[in-house]
């Protein structure tokens, strides 16, 4: 295992193993510190593997660039893009697992288009934000909901990349959406 201390050493790591491990985490948080020893025991089992670990406390530069708003994260990377994030504090067999591929994950066949990455930003008490999660769901489009009234991170990450407070936000491959458009929704997620 080894420990990154910035972006840049992320990068020239999976320059030279693009299949890698990367746990993000805070030290001094009781589900921090369970996934990181849990973590490294599997870790040690496992050989083969390029496992890396980074301290949010520390190194403040690889979570934003992967939009990770909550740790422990654990962070699969595959011909060097991240494929998979396993959030929470696990057991060292089901970090084992993961790293022996015996854990289902789901693929895609060679003709499906790529999954977007989509992103949808909501409070509690938004009508719209309901519409817009029924909408996604109806069209079996993934996505990871952030509830800004519970991550004010998040809630200024969000208002500096639209410039706008209100919610629903969706976030599709980069491109941000304020409220319920329908039309380039459907647009971005190639939805007919």
């Amino acid at each position: 295992m080894k420990q990154l201390l910035s972006y840049n050493e992320l990068s020239e790591a999976l320059r030279t193993n693009p299949d890698t491990w990367l746990l993000l985490y805070k030290k001094g948080s009781e589900q921090s510190d369970c996934a990181f020893d849990n973590y490294a025991k599997a870790a040690e089992k496992v050989a083969g593997a390029n496992y890396l670990w980074a301290d949010v406390n520390e190194v403040k530069d690889i979570h934003p660039k992967f939009q990770i708003t909550t740790v422990p994260s654990l962070l699969e990377f595959k011909g060097g893009s991240m494929v998979n994030i396993v959030k929470g504090c696990h057991q060292h067999e089901q970090f084992k697992s993961l790293f022996e591929n015996r854990v289902f994950v789901a693929g895609q066949s060679a003709d499906e288009k790529p999954a977007k990455n989509v992103t949808v930003f909501t409070t509690p008490t938004c009508s719209w934000c309901t519409t817009l999660k029924r909408h996604l769901d109806a069209h079996q489009v993934r996505y990871r909901e952030v509830d800004v009234s519970k991550d004010q991170k998040a809630a200024e990450a969000m208002v500096r990349r639209s410039g706008q407070q209100g919610v629903p936000q969706t976030d599709i491959n980069g491109q941000m959406i304020v409220g319920f458009d329908r039309e380039r929704i459907n647009r971005l997620l190639d939805i007919r």
